[in-house]
């Protein structure tokens, strides 16, 4: 697994783990620790979550050719 594949991980369990706190229990641990959500720093946690959600679609794919290249 590449750098860039386990970032994208680690930012989508993040983000994963905000939104159940957010709609279990109404917390945003993100704006939180970084001073409410429209501050600069909450808003690129956010933007680097939603760009690691759309790098991860591509990890779909290399799956499906490593199961190929196995088989």
């Amino acid at each position: 697994m590449r750098i860039i594949d386990r970032i994208a991980l680690f930012l989508l369990v993040v983000g994963g783990l905000n939104w159940g706190l957010v709609g279990l229990f109404g917390f945003d641990l993100v704006a939180w620790l970084c001073g409410g959500s429209e501050s600069v720093i909450s808003r690129i946690v956010y933007v680097l979550v939603a760009l690691s959600a759309l790098w991860s679609i591509s990890l779909f794919f290399k799956r499906n050719e490593l199961l190929e290249t196995e088989a």
